[in-house]
């Protein structure tokens, strides 16, 4: 349980979050000595660090179910210098399009704010002219992604040794 308090400790982790990425198969704890039929769950170093990079990979965008397949690519070693940036370079264009969608929410936000400070005169702000705006700006950037270790340091995916079934998604 000390293990667990501990891994739990760190930012953006619950016991709850741990919990679940064991249940997942994310996370494979050792099994302890301690606790008789229902052994604790002993987490290592690289727990720590496994957890810390599922995390970082759910902040940039990536799913549990990517996650996964990323670590089941990096076990297959099918997870080439340029297969990352390719990874990387659909994840960024997700990222730039929820971005855009994002910021036509501002605008429209902001114009109907404006709209309504003054006393609702004029057309009323239609968001749907907001969004069309932000397609046509020209949609989706392609952004080359850097193949220089890039993918090799913040994107490995390894099951540890030890802890088996973990995924190390996308840093050291």
């Amino acid at each position: 349980r000390a293990e667990l308090e501990r891994l739990a400790a760190l930012p953006g982790l619950s016991r709850d979050t741990v919990r679940f990425y064991v249940r997942r198969g994310l996370l494979a704890p050792l099994a302890g000595n301690k606790g008789g039929s229902n052994p604790y769950q002993v987490f290592t170093n690289e727990h720590v660090q496994m957890a810390r990079t599922i995390r970082m990979a759910q902040s940039l965008g990536f799913s549990l179910r990517e996650i996964a397949a990323l670590n089941v690519e990096y076990r297959a070693r099918r997870l080439t210098p340029s297969r990352g940036a390719e990874i990387l370079s659909g994840q960024l264009a997700r990222l730039e399009e929820k971005a855009a969608h994002v910021n036509a929410m501002i605008r429209y936000i902001r114009a109907k704010l404006a709209w309504l400070d003054a006393g609702s005169k004029g057309p009323e702000p239609n968001f749907t002219d907001y969004e069309n705006r932000a397609r046509s700006v020209g949609g989706r950037p392609r952004v080359q992604a850097r193949k220089t270790g890039i993918w090799a340091s913040a994107m490995p995916l390894r099951a540890s040794r030890n802890g088996g079934g973990a995924a190390k998604a996308l840093s050291k």
